[in-house]
């Protein structure tokens, strides 16, 4: 039962206001019936229960502290705050005991490597399972910069990190679609991943024939790679279709297409959903955004960009989705998206002469702004750190090298930066306002455009070879073959 059909079921108590006073500890707190009932698993089964404390003025919480509830009232009414140790020990306490989602999930963004032990740890005291495995995969992910921390907590924790799998880089080259005259050229349209340990590029698996890579959307959502949209052809014929690669079973599954077709947009995925923002249709730049439901498996549009814009700079930051524009010849602006809201609203602005943001990446509550230098200088770029938190921008020092744009394929993982070309897989480490080249690997063989991401690989896959691709695309083709007639 949806939330909302949940919630009509519930007959309050009579009362001549909606105002519900509740004492937690020598606290009394005036706060709102139906903010309690959205907001917490507790209250809703308190007042479906008709129990006597539902009818008092005042509700009486003992064994808590004030200070956790008056987080959760503030996370309830829209407030994004960051939390000190002593304060997420207390939201955690919260969060379990009243079962409140919204302060659950808030604690999850603010996971960082100052706070992921501890956040492991209580939330696995208290019962916050969905906490306590963020937690665990995110200290898994920086397991060579926190073992020696990590050994320090009870031994089950340590085994249940070490049991997972780090996020692994993964890359794939820009590939157009491949017919069936073209399938013994299928097998190089592949996508691989970055073996750490052996700092070597290995296959992870292969495009379908009807994907393409080429001017795409393409992101992973819940650890699962969706491409969609591009083109086929130098006529940049749009892709109606949109696939989804399941690294567990390893296999591919064919989706619905955009409303709209569009390609050389941005796709991004978050909280069940995936965004198609901007791009262009018939050559023509266009502004929409559509909206994909994983679950009901429909696209529906979503509220328009201020102006029409291709291959904007996205990334998302604390469950919250960012943009930045471009307004020649000196205004870079950074947008957010509301979704309860269906608005974009204009978050900030930095100026700064001919030169723009190409790319945007987040690292805890920061958005990084990757820019040209100046007279289009693309091999020096700059960067501008914007905190969501303080609204205070910060010019990094220096520049960066973006040798065939490698800085353009920026992924963060945990405090690390990896970036790549053909030459050299770049790991940069994130320390104050800098980022600091830390760990050198090799490169991507594959010429043009390339597309980065994370992934969870599991452990008992095999490792795949040549044979095997050539096979997997064969029998796809043939599957498909209807769309290359």
């Amino acid at each position: 039962m949806e939330l909302t059909e949940l919630l009509d079921t519930i007959t309050l108590p009579p009362a001549r206001t909606n105002n519900q006073s509740v004492r937690v500890g020598d606290s009394v707190f005036e706060t709102n019936k139906s903010l309690l009932l959205r907001e917490c698993e507790y209250f809703r089964a308190l007042y479906r229960s008709g129990m006597v404390e539902c009818h008092q003025e005042e509700i009486h919480l003992r064994n808590l502290k004030a200070q956790g509830f008056i987080i959760m009232l503030a996370v309830a009414s829209g407030e994004r705050p960051i939390l000190n140790g002593e304060e997420i020990l207390e939201a955690i306490e919260c969060a379990a005991f009243f079962q409140a989602e919204p302060l659950a999930r808030h604690l999850q963004d603010l996971l960082n490597s100052d706070n992921c032990l501890l956040m492991y740890q209580a939330s696995a005291i208290y019962g916050l399972l969905e906490l306590r495995e963020s937690s665990a995969q995110f200290i898994r992910n920086m397991y060579r910069d926190l073992q020696e921390s990590l050994n320090k907590l009870p031994q089950e924790l340590i085994e249940h990190v070490e049991s997972l799998v780090p996020s692994a880089f993964v890359a794939v080259g820009s590939h157009s679609t491949c017919s069936v005259d073209e399938l013994p050229l299928a097998a190089t349209r592949t996508v691989c991943y970055l073996d750490e340990d052996d700092e070597e590029w290995k296959v992870l698996t292969a495009l379908p024939v009807e994907a393409s890579t080429s001017l795409a959307g393409l992101t992973v959502l819940d650890n699962q790679l969706y491409v969609v949209g591009g083109v086929h052809g130098v006529d940049k014929i749009p892709v109606d279709a949109s696939f989804c690669y399941d690294v567990v079973t390893n296999t591919w599954s064919l989706l619905p297409g955009p409303r709209q077709p569009r390609y050389n947009f941005t796709l991004i995925g978050i909280e069940g959903c995936l965004y198609a923002i901007g791009g262009e249709s018939g050559r023509t730049t266009m502004s929409s955004v559509e909206i994909y439901n994983v679950p009901t498996k429909e696209w529906s549009f979503a509220a328009p960009l201020p102006r029409p814009v291709a291959g904007v700079a996205c990334t998302k930051a604390m469950s919250r989705i960012f943009v930045c524009l471009w307004k020649p010849m000196e205004i870079n602006e950074i947008y957010e998206y509301i979704p309860n809201q269906d608005v974009w609203v204009l978050v900030s602005t930095l100026l700064k002469h001919q030169s723009y943001g190409h790319c945007m990446v987040a690292h805890r509550d920061n958005l990084y702004v990757i820019r040209n230098g100046p007279q289009d200088d693309f091999l020096r770029c700059l960067m501008d750190c914007y905190n969501i938190t303080t609204g205070q921008w910060t010019s990094m020092p220096g520049h960066y090298g973006n040798s065939k744009g490698a800085l353009f394929t920026a992924v963060v993982r945990g405090d690390s930066v990896f970036t790549l070309n053909r030459t050299m897989t770049l790991e940069y480490a994130i320390a104050g306002n800098m980022w600091k080249p830390c760990k050198q690997m090799k490169g991507f063989p594959r010429n043009g455009s390339v597309w980065t991401f994370l992934l969870r690989i599991p452990k008992e896959r095999k490792e795949v070879t040549v044979g095997h691709l050539i096979s997997q695309v064969c029998i796809i083709a043939v599957s498909h073959f209807g769309m290359f007639r």
